[in-house]
């Protein structure tokens, strides 16, 4: 897709990993990728003052939830990623975006990620697809991701913990209440994940690094509870205690 000066466009269910890839991919090739949030109310002008940022320092960026915008913006924002697209393919030294004329660096690039079966996201048009080439991000195996993070950062009983890890994450997204604000996905997982990295480290200071599994279990305990229990509504807080206790008993 880059060599033929278009853009990527991941797509699939929040968690996934469609910003992390492309910023992934941008730091093993070494470019500054620049995240931004789009929302409903974005209009072209902003984007327009985006645009000219990017194309001038020859960063990427990652235009993250892109079919939350009006579609209406989007048919302009296109014909500004359209103009950008036709300057790499010229190989010009300047062009014309949004009537100033501006110097292009060619190693600017634009991606966009998208959750297409949220409610009140967007059909893009005809005229930004063909912008971009499409990624389909499938669901990530939780279990698997977790074990490894915790393996990096010295859990022994890695494989069994990051099961009851897991196991408490699916049981409150079904028996909590339901919250927009709840989030049980690999972001929030990765929270934990570092809380309990942190943990490990202090109580390997204090103990020698002689941890049984046991205090292992605990680590995570706490960190789970440090990382999630300050947004849950106070009647859900017994409910996820009581998921906890069962989980590790």
């Amino acid at each position: 897709a880059l060599l033929l000066n278009l853009g990527g466009c991941p797509a699939g269910p929040a968690g996934t990993g469609k910003t992390e890839s492309v910023k992934d991919l941008a730091k093993s090739l070494g470019k500054h990728c620049v995240v931004f949030n789009c929302f409903e109310d974005l209009d072209y002008k902003i984007m327009g003052k985006f645009f000219f940022g990017l194309v001038q320092s020859g960063a990427w960026c990652c235009l993250d939830e892109f079919n939350r915008i009006d579609v209406q913006v989007l048919s302009v924002i296109a014909s500004q990623i359209l103009a950008i697209k036709a300057a790499k393919d010229s190989y010009s030294v300047r062009f014309v975006l949004e009537g100033k004329e501006i110097r292009i660096n060619m190693s600017c690039a634009v991606f966009v990620t998208m959750n297409p079966g949220y409610k009140g996201r967007v059909e893009l048009p005809n005229n930004l697809k063909s912008l971009f080439r499409p990624v389909a991000m499938m669901a990530p195996h939780y279990q698997m991701i977790t074990e490894i993070l915790l393996f990096s950062v010295g859990f022994k009983s890695a494989k069994s913990l990051s099961g009851k890890l897991v196991n408490v994450y699916e049981l409150a997204s079904k028996q909590l209440s339901q919250q927009d604000h709840y989030d049980f996905g690999l972001r929030s997982l990765k929270t934990v994940l570092i809380v309990a990295g942190k943990k490990k480290q202090v109580f390997k200071c204090n103990t020698n690094d002689h941890l049984s599994e046991t205090d292992e279990a605990l680590i995570i305990i706490e960190a789970i509870r440090e990382a999630t229990l300050p947004k849950f509504l106070p009647e859900d807080i017994p409910r996820f205690e009581k998921i906890i206790g069962d989980i590790f008993p």
